[in-house]
């Protein structure tokens, strides 16, 4: 039996979240002590760092020929690609030992994308990445994500102005595209209408957005974008009462924390199998989205603007829906 497995995944934040299920398995339903390394991109390092059941992160800038000595060096006995491209096929054949590849669904999404015709399968991509290791006897333990923080990017909730410091609604105000985000003019709009302090969050590239909206909203919001690393946004994200999220990262985070979570879909569409992935029986999600636009999923991933012109998919999105949903008396009064 293998007892160095080497788990490749690339990229990128929510990606590689959610490949937690495989990593934690592995290591505890292994037959034997199993020592479990993970290969990804440097800038993605500290989503694993304080992850227990790894041994070793193996990093690349950009070519896996970087690395090359210290991967055969390390005399991998199985290799598990959750990422399937040209990077990891060149990093197997550096190790040069039996490997699994998870299935990509790439030829059904572009289906979807160019012609509506829906041949997608209705499974998420965690149980995709799980099939790769079936025929070890590895099987899915219902546990969902993990996401482990280092205790020193542990945010003190009193660090907050104090009409955060009893509760507050997390929107992640962030996405890769455009196409993904609601309009700023929504965001505020809905902001408006609920209940609880919001604190805003996402990266520095989200920052311009954040402070228009911080400035309309005043005292009812906190501007986190921009001003912490990924772990510390992730303990903000794990000590709010509940999250509105875009398709993206932090969304994937707040499901490794269980909560309750409102995802907006714009371009891109649930059925793609990246919607929030919860515990078994915990489901604790909400999705809104706008169905049957019939130039919706205009791409797999998502532009720059809406190449319709029209941005259906976000504009017409149910601001109702969300706020009922944010404000359900759940939260704490």
């Amino acid at each position: 039996m293998a007892k160095k497995i080497l788990i490749i995944r690339f990229s990128s934040i929510g990606d590689i979240v959610l490949t937690t299920p495989v990593i934690r398995c592995l290591k505890t339903q292994y037959k034997e002590d199993v020592e479990i390394h993970f290969l990804t991109k440097s800038s993605f390092k500290s989503l694993l760092n304080s992850n227990p059941h790894l041994s070793v992160i193996h990093t690349i800038d950009k070519n896996v020929l970087e690395i090359s000595n210290e991967l055969k060096a390390e005399k991998f006995d199985l290799v598990i690609d959750l990422h399937h491209n040209l990077r990891s096929a060149i990093a197997k054949k550096i190790i040069g030992k039996k490997s699994y590849s998870f299935e990509k669904i790439n030829i059904q999404k572009w289906v979807m994308v160019n012609f509506k015709i829906d041949r997608l399968p209705d499974v998420h991509i965690v149980d995709r990445y799980m099939k790769c290791v079936e025929s070890l006897g590895i099987t899915n333990d219902g546990a969902g994500l993990d996401y482990f923080i280092p205790a020193e990017d542990e945010i003190d909730i009193s660090t907050l102005p104090s009409n955060f410091q009893n509760g507050y609604v997390g929107f992640v105000i962030a996405a890769k595209h455009i196409t993904k985000m609601m309009p700023v003019e929504k965001i505020i709009s809905i902001c408006q209408k609920l209940k609880r302090p919001i604190v805003l969050l996402g990266g520095v590239e989200d920052l311009e957005r954040a402070e228009v909206i911080a400035e309309k909203l005043g005292e009812s919001v906190y501007n986190a974008c921009g001003k912490y690393n990924i772990n510390q946004s992730a303990s903000l994200v794990r000590q709010a009462e509940k999250i509105i999220t875009h398709d993206t990262g932090l969304m994937h985070i707040a499901s490794a924390f269980n909560k309750d979570i409102v995802s907006i879909w714009g371009n891109t569409i649930p059925k793609f199998g990246m919607y929030p992935y919860l515990p078994t029986g915990k489901s604790k999600s909400t999705i809104v989205e706008v169905k049957d636009l019939g130039c919706r999923p205009c791409t797999k991933i998502g532009y720059d603007k809406c190449p319709k012109a029209h941005f259906k998919c976000m504009m017409e999105i149910d601001e109702e829906r969300i706020v009922e949903t944010t404000n359900k008396s759940n939260l704490k009064s």
